[in-house]
Protein backbone atom coordinates (compact mmCIF):
# COMPACT_ATOMS: atom_id res chain seq x y z
CA UNK A 1 0.00 0.00 0.00
CA UNK A 2 3.18 2.48 0.96
CA UNK A 3 4.65 1.68 -2.43
CA UNK A 4 1.00 2.46 -4.27
CA UNK A 5 1.04 5.71 -2.26
CA UNK A 6 4.58 6.59 -3.56
CA UNK A 7 3.53 6.04 -7.13
CA UNK A 8 0.38 7.63 -7.14
CA UNK A 9 1.95 10.39 -5.19
CA UNK A 10 5.09 10.97 -7.59
CA UNK A 11 2.55 10.66 -10.62
CA UNK A 12 0.70 13.61 -9.31
CA UNK A 13 3.31 15.33 -9.12
CA UNK A 14 4.87 14.32 -12.49
CA UNK A 15 0.99 15.53 -14.25
CA UNK A 16 0.82 18.94 -12.02
CA UNK A 17 4.49 19.81 -13.70
CA UNK A 18 3.34 18.46 -17.09
CA UNK A 19 0.07 20.63 -16.94
CA UNK A 20 1.89 23.47 -15.42
CA UNK A 21 4.69 23.70 -18.39
CA UNK A 22 1.94 23.54 -21.17
CA UNK A 23 0.08 26.47 -19.50
CA UNK A 24 2.99 28.76 -18.03
CA UNK A 25 6.31 28.01 -19.70
CA UNK A 26 5.64 26.64 -23.28
CA UNK A 27 3.91 29.70 -24.47
CA UNK A 28 6.27 32.39 -23.23
CA UNK A 29 9.06 29.69 -24.95
CA UNK A 30 7.09 30.46 -28.53
CA UNK A 31 6.68 28.31 -31.15
CA UNK A 32 8.03 24.64 -31.84
CA UNK A 33 10.29 23.71 -33.95
CA UNK A 34 9.65 20.45 -36.56
CA UNK A 35 11.23 19.15 -38.99
CA UNK A 36 8.90 20.86 -41.82
CA UNK A 37 10.22 24.21 -40.33
CA UNK A 38 13.93 23.36 -39.85
CA UNK A 39 13.90 21.72 -43.93
CA UNK A 40 12.07 25.46 -44.57
CA UNK A 41 14.96 27.24 -42.50
CA UNK A 42 18.14 25.46 -44.39
CA UNK A 43 16.77 26.46 -47.83
CA UNK A 44 18.64 29.98 -46.72
CA UNK A 45 21.71 30.77 -47.35
CA UNK A 46 21.96 31.83 -43.51
CA UNK A 47 21.73 28.17 -42.97
CA UNK A 48 24.58 26.19 -42.10
CA UNK A 49 24.21 22.55 -40.87
CA UNK A 50 22.43 22.60 -38.15
CA UNK A 51 21.27 26.16 -37.42
CA UNK A 52 21.18 30.27 -39.01
CA UNK A 53 25.35 32.04 -39.03
CA UNK A 54 27.20 34.74 -39.26
CA UNK A 55 28.72 36.30 -42.05
CA UNK A 56 31.62 36.16 -40.00
CA UNK A 57 33.03 33.36 -37.24
CA UNK A 58 31.55 34.18 -34.32
CA UNK A 59 32.54 32.48 -31.30
CA UNK A 60 29.81 32.58 -28.22
CA UNK A 61 31.19 30.13 -25.98
CA UNK A 62 32.52 31.07 -23.01
CA UNK A 63 35.89 29.15 -21.67
CA UNK A 64 35.93 27.71 -17.78
CA UNK A 65 38.79 30.01 -17.07
CA UNK A 66 36.30 32.90 -17.16
CA UNK A 67 33.47 31.44 -15.07
CA UNK A 68 34.80 32.53 -11.68
CA UNK A 69 35.02 36.13 -12.91
CA UNK A 70 31.67 35.64 -14.36
CA UNK A 71 30.22 34.48 -10.59
CA UNK A 72 32.01 37.53 -8.93
CA UNK A 73 30.32 40.07 -11.34
CA UNK A 74 26.94 38.36 -10.77
CA UNK A 75 26.91 38.37 -6.84
CA UNK A 76 28.96 41.35 -6.47
CA UNK A 77 26.94 43.93 -8.90
CA UNK A 78 28.52 47.82 -9.36
CA UNK A 79 26.51 49.85 -7.07
CA UNK A 80 25.40 51.98 -9.77
CA UNK A 81 24.55 48.97 -11.86
CA UNK A 82 20.48 50.42 -12.12
CA UNK A 83 19.31 54.64 -11.65
CA UNK A 84 19.04 55.47 -7.82
CA UNK A 85 15.51 56.09 -8.61
CA UNK A 86 12.85 55.77 -11.37
CA UNK A 87 13.16 56.88 -14.93
CA UNK A 88 10.60 59.34 -15.28
CA UNK A 89 9.21 59.67 -19.31
CA UNK A 90 7.99 62.08 -20.72
CA UNK A 91 4.32 61.38 -21.53
CA UNK A 92 2.76 61.33 -25.31
CA UNK A 93 -0.72 62.08 -25.83
CA UNK A 94 -2.26 58.96 -27.98
CA UNK A 95 -4.58 61.41 -29.75
CA UNK A 96 -1.30 62.70 -31.36
CA UNK A 97 0.05 59.45 -33.16
CA UNK A 98 -0.70 59.78 -36.61
CA UNK A 99 -1.05 63.58 -36.86
CA UNK A 100 1.74 63.86 -38.87
CA UNK A 101 2.51 64.93 -42.79
CA UNK A 102 3.20 61.79 -44.55
CA UNK A 103 6.32 63.33 -45.95
CA UNK A 104 7.54 63.26 -42.58
CA UNK A 105 8.74 61.04 -39.61
CA UNK A 106 8.74 60.96 -36.21
CA UNK A 107 10.65 58.91 -33.52
CA UNK A 108 9.80 58.30 -30.19
CA UNK A 109 12.30 55.76 -28.18
CA UNK A 110 10.45 53.72 -25.73
CA UNK A 111 13.82 52.43 -23.74
CA UNK A 112 16.28 49.60 -24.83
CA UNK A 113 15.26 48.52 -28.39
CA UNK A 114 11.97 49.27 -28.91
CA UNK A 115 10.74 52.64 -30.92
CA UNK A 116 8.13 54.10 -32.73
CA UNK A 117 8.54 55.39 -35.74
CA UNK A 118 5.67 57.29 -37.46
CA UNK A 119 6.50 57.42 -40.90
CA UNK A 120 5.07 57.41 -44.58
CA UNK A 121 1.59 57.87 -42.54
CA UNK A 122 1.74 55.05 -40.57
CA UNK A 123 2.57 54.03 -37.24
CA UNK A 124 5.61 51.22 -36.94
CA UNK A 125 7.20 49.52 -33.90
CA UNK A 126 10.81 47.93 -33.74
CA UNK A 127 11.36 45.59 -31.53
CA UNK A 128 8.61 46.88 -28.54
CA UNK A 129 9.45 44.45 -25.51
CA UNK A 130 6.91 46.62 -23.36
CA UNK A 131 7.30 43.91 -20.42
CA UNK A 132 8.88 44.83 -17.00
CA UNK A 133 10.92 42.06 -17.08
CA UNK A 134 13.37 40.79 -20.04
CA UNK A 135 13.20 37.13 -19.12
CA UNK A 136 10.29 34.09 -19.59
CA UNK A 137 9.47 34.75 -16.24
CA UNK A 138 9.79 37.81 -13.55
CA UNK A 139 11.52 35.89 -10.94
CA UNK A 140 14.34 35.69 -13.69
CA UNK A 141 15.26 38.83 -14.33
CA UNK A 142 15.50 42.50 -12.32
CA UNK A 143 12.59 45.04 -13.17
CA UNK A 144 13.58 47.81 -16.60
CA UNK A 145 14.08 51.09 -14.50
CA UNK A 146 10.99 52.79 -15.60
CA UNK A 147 7.61 52.00 -14.26
CA UNK A 148 5.07 53.84 -16.54
CA UNK A 149 5.71 54.22 -20.58
CA UNK A 150 5.72 57.04 -22.39
CA UNK A 151 2.08 55.39 -23.93
CA UNK A 152 1.09 52.64 -22.78
CA UNK A 153 0.08 49.41 -24.65
CA UNK A 154 -3.80 49.60 -24.10
CA UNK A 155 -3.60 53.04 -25.39
CA UNK A 156 -1.82 51.83 -28.47
CA UNK A 157 -4.68 52.31 -31.62
CA UNK A 158 -3.97 50.71 -34.86
CA UNK A 159 -0.61 49.46 -35.89
CA UNK A 160 0.38 49.47 -39.57
CA UNK A 161 3.90 47.34 -38.90
CA UNK A 162 5.16 45.54 -35.81
CA UNK A 163 9.41 44.70 -36.96
CA UNK A 164 11.20 42.55 -35.28
CA UNK A 165 14.92 41.81 -35.37
CA UNK A 166 15.17 38.61 -33.59
CA UNK A 167 13.57 36.61 -30.84
CA UNK A 168 15.63 37.12 -27.42
CA UNK A 169 13.38 37.82 -24.34
CA UNK A 170 14.75 41.74 -24.14
CA UNK A 171 13.29 42.23 -27.95
CA UNK A 172 10.60 39.82 -28.44
CA UNK A 173 8.05 39.81 -25.37
CA UNK A 174 4.97 37.35 -24.93
CA UNK A 175 2.91 39.66 -22.92
CA UNK A 176 3.58 42.41 -25.20
CA UNK A 177 2.46 40.35 -28.38
CA UNK A 178 -0.47 38.93 -26.87
CA UNK A 179 -1.71 42.33 -26.04
CA UNK A 180 -0.44 44.30 -28.70
CA UNK A 181 -1.77 41.24 -31.79
CA UNK A 182 -5.00 42.67 -32.47
CA UNK A 183 -4.02 46.28 -33.02
CA UNK A 184 -1.32 45.19 -35.47
CA UNK A 185 -1.84 44.86 -39.17
CA UNK A 186 1.55 43.11 -40.47
CA UNK A 187 3.81 41.16 -38.36
CA UNK A 188 7.56 41.55 -40.26
CA UNK A 189 9.98 39.50 -38.94
CA UNK A 190 13.02 37.65 -39.47
CA UNK A 191 12.93 33.61 -40.65
CA UNK A 192 12.06 31.43 -37.69
CA UNK A 193 10.28 34.06 -35.75
CA UNK A 194 6.80 33.54 -36.97
CA UNK A 195 6.37 30.08 -35.56
CA UNK A 196 6.63 32.16 -32.40
CA UNK A 197 3.95 34.82 -33.36
CA UNK A 198 1.75 31.58 -34.57
CA UNK A 199 2.12 30.06 -31.05
CA UNK A 200 0.98 33.44 -29.76
CA UNK A 201 -2.73 33.85 -31.74
CA UNK A 202 -1.01 35.31 -34.50
CA UNK A 203 -2.80 34.88 -38.25
CA UNK A 204 -0.09 33.33 -40.83
CA UNK A 205 -1.86 35.71 -42.57
CA UNK A 206 -0.42 38.94 -40.78
CA UNK A 207 3.25 37.54 -40.72
CA UNK A 208 5.42 38.64 -43.39
CA UNK A 209 8.99 36.58 -42.94
CA UNK A 210 12.05 37.64 -44.57
CA UNK A 211 15.48 36.28 -45.08
CA UNK A 212 18.61 38.66 -45.36
CA UNK A 213 18.18 40.51 -48.65
CA UNK A 214 14.81 40.47 -48.87
CA UNK A 215 12.29 43.54 -48.99
CA UNK A 216 8.77 44.20 -48.62
CA UNK A 217 6.73 47.27 -49.31
CA UNK A 218 3.96 48.15 -47.05
CA UNK A 219 1.81 51.16 -47.64
CA UNK A 220 4.30 53.79 -48.80
CA UNK A 221 7.43 51.92 -46.28
CA UNK A 222 9.97 49.38 -47.75
CA UNK A 223 11.24 47.16 -45.29
CA UNK A 224 14.48 45.34 -45.92
CA UNK A 225 15.97 42.59 -44.06
CA UNK A 226 20.04 43.21 -43.92
CA UNK A 227 22.68 41.26 -41.96
CA UNK A 228 23.49 41.62 -38.41
CA UNK A 229 26.30 39.91 -35.82
CA UNK A 230 24.34 38.16 -33.61
CA UNK A 231 22.67 34.81 -32.56
CA UNK A 232 18.97 33.43 -31.27
CA UNK A 233 16.97 31.45 -28.86
CA UNK A 234 14.51 31.37 -26.32
CA UNK A 235 15.01 27.72 -24.77
CA UNK A 236 18.17 25.62 -24.67
CA UNK A 237 17.18 23.46 -27.69
CA UNK A 238 16.35 26.49 -30.21
CA UNK A 239 19.66 28.16 -30.17
CA UNK A 240 20.27 29.30 -33.59
CA UNK A 241 16.97 28.46 -35.25
CA UNK A 242 15.40 31.55 -36.34
CA UNK A 243 17.41 34.70 -37.96
CA UNK A 244 18.84 37.76 -36.53
CA UNK A 245 18.79 41.07 -38.47
CA UNK A 246 19.31 44.75 -38.50
CA UNK A 247 16.25 46.64 -41.40
CA UNK A 248 16.54 49.23 -43.47
CA UNK A 249 13.81 51.39 -43.32
CA UNK A 250 12.60 53.98 -45.99
CA UNK A 251 9.87 56.22 -47.31
CA UNK A 252 9.96 58.84 -49.74
CA UNK A 253 12.77 60.76 -48.86
CA UNK A 254 13.35 59.07 -45.49
CA UNK A 255 15.59 56.68 -45.00
CA UNK A 256 16.49 54.60 -41.48
CA UNK A 257 19.23 51.72 -40.23
CA UNK A 258 17.75 49.79 -37.24
CA UNK A 259 21.03 48.00 -36.41
CA UNK A 260 18.97 46.47 -33.28
CA UNK A 261 21.31 43.44 -31.73
CA UNK A 262 25.10 42.92 -33.20
CA UNK A 263 28.81 42.83 -32.67
CA UNK A 264 30.96 44.71 -35.02
CA UNK A 265 31.79 43.79 -38.05
CA UNK A 266 32.15 44.96 -41.97
CA UNK A 267 28.48 44.62 -42.60
CA UNK A 268 27.97 48.04 -41.14
CA UNK A 269 30.03 49.50 -44.34
CA UNK A 270 28.22 47.13 -46.73
CA UNK A 271 24.54 47.85 -45.69
CA UNK A 272 25.52 51.54 -45.99
CA UNK A 273 26.96 51.14 -49.73
CA UNK A 274 24.02 48.89 -50.47
CA UNK A 275 21.36 50.35 -49.04
CA UNK A 276 22.82 54.20 -47.92
CA UNK A 277 22.83 57.03 -46.96
CA UNK A 278 20.85 57.37 -43.94
CA UNK A 279 18.98 60.38 -42.36
CA UNK A 280 18.89 58.36 -39.30
CA UNK A 281 20.44 54.99 -37.68
CA UNK A 282 19.81 53.11 -34.50
CA UNK A 283 22.88 51.45 -33.24
CA UNK A 284 23.13 49.28 -30.28
CA UNK A 285 24.82 50.40 -27.54
CA UNK A 286 24.87 48.23 -24.09
CA UNK A 287 24.77 45.33 -22.29
CA UNK A 288 28.25 44.50 -23.45
CA UNK A 289 31.41 42.62 -21.63
CA UNK A 290 34.81 41.84 -23.50
CA UNK A 291 33.61 38.22 -23.32
CA UNK A 292 31.16 38.60 -25.60
CA UNK A 293 32.19 41.37 -27.59
CA UNK A 294 31.78 39.15 -30.28
CA UNK A 295 27.75 39.86 -30.40
CA UNK A 296 27.48 43.09 -28.64
CA UNK A 297 29.63 45.98 -29.52
CA UNK A 298 31.88 47.85 -26.95
CA UNK A 299 30.86 51.55 -27.16
CA UNK A 300 34.01 52.52 -28.97
CA UNK A 301 33.01 49.58 -31.80
CA UNK A 302 29.65 51.45 -31.26
CA UNK A 303 30.59 54.79 -32.09
CA UNK A 304 32.92 53.26 -35.32
CA UNK A 305 30.03 50.96 -36.46
CA UNK A 306 28.00 54.63 -36.47
CA UNK A 307 30.39 56.37 -38.62
CA UNK A 308 30.58 52.98 -40.98
CA UNK A 309 26.76 53.17 -41.67
CA UNK A 310 27.16 57.36 -42.06
CA UNK A 311 23.86 58.67 -41.16
CA UNK A 312 23.25 62.18 -40.68
CA UNK A 313 22.81 61.09 -37.21
CA UNK A 314 22.80 57.96 -34.69
CA UNK A 315 21.01 57.64 -31.83
CA UNK A 316 22.18 54.91 -29.71
CA UNK A 317 19.85 52.28 -28.36
CA UNK A 318 19.89 48.54 -25.95
CA UNK A 319 20.66 50.76 -22.83
CA UNK A 320 18.29 53.08 -20.69
CA UNK A 321 16.09 50.38 -19.69
CA UNK A 322 17.34 47.23 -18.52
CA UNK A 323 20.41 45.81 -16.26
CA UNK A 324 21.40 43.30 -18.43
CA UNK A 325 25.51 43.53 -18.00
CA UNK A 326 28.09 44.26 -15.52
CA UNK A 327 28.87 47.33 -16.68
CA UNK A 328 26.93 50.71 -14.85
CA UNK A 329 23.69 51.56 -16.18
CA UNK A 330 25.36 55.04 -17.22
CA UNK A 331 28.69 53.58 -18.60
CA UNK A 332 27.05 52.64 -21.97
CA UNK A 333 25.94 56.29 -22.88
CA UNK A 334 29.05 57.92 -21.70
CA UNK A 335 31.60 56.06 -23.23
CA UNK A 336 29.35 56.30 -26.58
CA UNK A 337 29.37 59.70 -26.28
CA UNK A 338 33.09 59.94 -25.43
CA UNK A 339 33.80 57.60 -28.73
CA UNK A 340 31.44 59.71 -31.20
CA UNK A 341 32.84 63.01 -30.20
CA UNK A 342 36.08 62.15 -30.87
CA UNK A 343 35.14 60.41 -34.62
CA UNK A 344 32.79 63.60 -35.11
CA UNK A 345 29.69 61.34 -35.49
CA UNK A 346 26.62 63.15 -34.98
CA UNK A 347 24.20 61.53 -32.35
CA UNK A 348 20.98 62.13 -30.55
CA UNK A 349 20.22 61.08 -27.12
CA UNK A 350 16.77 62.06 -26.54
CA UNK A 351 14.78 60.81 -23.00
CA UNK A 352 12.70 58.12 -22.90
CA UNK A 353 9.31 59.35 -25.00
CA UNK A 354 10.60 62.66 -26.18
CA UNK A 355 9.99 62.71 -29.95
CA UNK A 356 11.83 64.26 -32.76
CA UNK A 357 10.63 64.80 -36.48
CA UNK A 358 12.70 63.81 -39.73
CA UNK A 359 12.50 66.23 -42.39
CA UNK A 360 14.14 66.53 -45.75
CA UNK A 361 17.93 67.06 -45.73
CA UNK A 362 19.12 71.03 -45.61
CA UNK A 363 20.15 73.19 -48.50
CA UNK A 364 23.85 72.37 -49.86
CA UNK A 365 26.21 74.93 -47.80
CA UNK A 366 23.55 75.66 -44.25
CA UNK A 367 25.12 75.37 -41.92
CA UNK A 368 22.91 73.02 -40.05
CA UNK A 369 23.33 70.55 -42.56
CA UNK A 370 21.30 67.74 -41.25
CA UNK A 371 17.77 65.71 -41.13
CA UNK A 372 16.57 65.80 -37.59
CA UNK A 373 14.20 69.15 -36.87
CA UNK A 374 12.68 69.61 -33.76
CA UNK A 375 9.38 68.43 -32.84
CA UNK A 376 6.23 69.92 -34.08
CA UNK A 377 8.35 71.74 -37.17
CA UNK A 378 6.59 71.28 -40.30
CA UNK A 379 9.48 69.26 -41.97
CA UNK A 380 12.14 71.41 -44.24
CA UNK A 381 11.40 74.37 -42.21
CA UNK A 382 12.72 75.91 -39.07
CA UNK A 383 16.53 75.29 -37.62
CA UNK A 384 18.10 71.40 -37.40
CA UNK A 385 18.06 70.37 -33.96
CA UNK A 386 17.79 67.36 -32.32
CA UNK A 387 18.01 66.17 -28.68
CA UNK A 388 21.21 65.88 -27.26
CA UNK A 389 21.27 66.89 -23.27
CA UNK A 390 22.56 64.45 -20.85
CA UNK A 391 19.38 63.91 -19.11
CA UNK A 392 20.87 60.70 -17.51
CA UNK A 393 22.93 62.68 -14.84
CA UNK A 394 20.19 63.69 -13.09
CA UNK A 395 19.41 59.71 -11.94
CA UNK A 396 22.93 59.13 -10.50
Amino acid sequence: MRRMIIAFAFLFVIVCLAIAYHLFVKPVLGGILTPQLIARYSKSAQWHKKGFVNQNPTTMDLQAKHIPRMLKNWLLPKKNSRPATDIQVVKIDPKTIGALPVNGTRVTWFGHSAVMLEIGGGCVLLDPMFGAVPAPFDFLGRNRYNKQQPLEVADFAEIDVLLMSHDHYDHLDYGTICTLKHKVKKFVVTLGVARHLEAWGVSPLQIHELDWGDEIQIGLVKFTCAPARHFSGRGFTDRSKSLWSSWVIASGETRIYFGADSGYGPHFKQIAEAYGPFDLAFIECGQYNELWQAIHMLPAQSAQAALDIGALVTMPIHWGAFTLAFHSWTEPIEEFVKHATRLKVNFTTPEIGEQFVIGPPRKSGDQSDGAILDPGVVPGAGNVSYPSQQWWKKYD
